[in-house]
């Protein structure tokens, strides 16, 4: 009977040690837990499906990436290069700038046009306009309004009342002249205020003045500064500049661009020197007049001096009273100098006197 009771033993022994274990049967079309997703997909009436501005990704929350291409073929036909010169020709600065009319009014940064009395405005596809001015410029918003000579040109639309609430995304658009630098990017809205936003991510330089533009195209806002967190202004501060420009309005290049014509000073005449006498020895007595010592005879003689400082005329005005002297002043005059610059004449006494 041994043999038998140690057998009972041991399939007691081997029951109880399996009884822990779970079943690992499984019923066909059921996923097992190693299979299950980590994130259950959400379930959503039909009532409630986003639109594609309000449209989310399912795994991150955040709003569905735009269509770049559809945004390249919509948009970016509208957006330019406005090329701007000052007084005398020199290129100043080149700055991206879109559309927003048929006509050719397009918008720009106020930065653009400072200092500048002449631009053209460059499209992708190689057409260049010349733009005939300012309808309006804002240095506040940094944003301006200008004109293009055009007879039609694409457009883009300004969303007056944008939705514009941190997280949501939106492309900024820059000018097919720019290459690489110009293609739509999809950026996301990080901070919002009054009368500006910041955009997430590194914007170049190169895509100042570009338009920021929702996901069908329209514009929402332009950009103004780049960098890590570039600024972009919004368009209903474009909206706002737009309303004060008068329906008769002419465009103008800004009175303080315009070159200022200075004419060039007259130089006042050089003050003409004073004649002077360079050279004036006196008459000496002529030994042949003989009279009493102390006696005395004057007279006065009138000369004239040419430019070169030399006399050319004597003219006796009143005579010594004696011949002898009177032609003893006249050799002796005749040989007094001045200094050159112009004609005169000085009126000169002569007094002899003898010892």
């Amino acid at each position: 009977m041994r043999p038998f009771r140690l057998t009972l033993l041991c399939l007691a022994i081997f029951a109880t040690a399996g009884c822990g274990r779970k079943s690992t049967r499984q019923i066909v079309g059921e996923p097992s837990a190693a299979q299950s997703p980590s994130v259950p997909t959400p379930v959503q009436s039909p009532g409630s499906l986003a639109s594609p501005k309000q449209a989310q990704t399912p795994q991150t929350g955040q709003p569905a990436a735009l269509d770049l291409s559809r945004l390249e073929n919509s948009v970016r036909p509208a957006v330019i290069w406005v090329t701007m010169f000052d007084s005398s020709g020199k290129l100043l600065r080149t700055e991206n700038a879109f559309f927003i009319s048929g006509d050719g009014r397009f918008i720009t940064t106020a930065h653009a046009i400072e200092g500048g009395i002449n631009a053209v405005a460059k499209m992708a596809d190689g057409r260049i306009y010349d733009v005939s001015g300012v309808l309006a410029a804002s240095t506040t918003l940094d944003l301006a309004v200008l004109q293009a000579d055009v007879k039609y040109v694409p457009f883009l639309t300004v969303n007056r009342n944008p939705n514009l609430e941190p997280a949501r995304r939106v492309g900024v658009v820059g000018s097919g002249l720019a290459g690489t630098d110009g293609a739509p990017r999809d950026v996301i809205i990080s901070t919002r205020q009054s009368d500006r936003l910041e955009i997430a991510g590194p914007i170049s330089s190169s895509s100042i003045g570009s338009p920021v533009v929702s996901e069908n195209g329209e514009v929402v806002g332009v950009v103004i500064s780049a960098g890590e967190k570039a600024t972009v202004r919004p368009s209903n501060a474009v909206d706002s500049l737009l309303g004060q420009i008068a329906s008769d309005a002419k465009p103008r290049w800004p009175e303080i661009a315009r070159a200022i014509v200075t004419p060039t000073p007259t130089p006042a005449p050089r003050p003409t020197p004073k004649p002077r006498l360079v050279y004036a020895p006196a008459p000496a007595f002529p030994s042949e007049v003989r009279s009493r010592p102390g006696a005395a005879w004057s007279g006065r003689f009138r000369l004239n001096f040419n430019a070169r400082g030399n006399v050319t005329n004597i003219q006796v005005i009143q005579s010594t009273g004696n011949n002898v002297l009177d032609q003893s002043a006249l050799n002796t005059l005749r040989q007094w100098k001045s200094g050159p610059g112009q004609e005169w004449a000085a009126t000169v006494p002569v007094t002899f006197q003898s010892k």
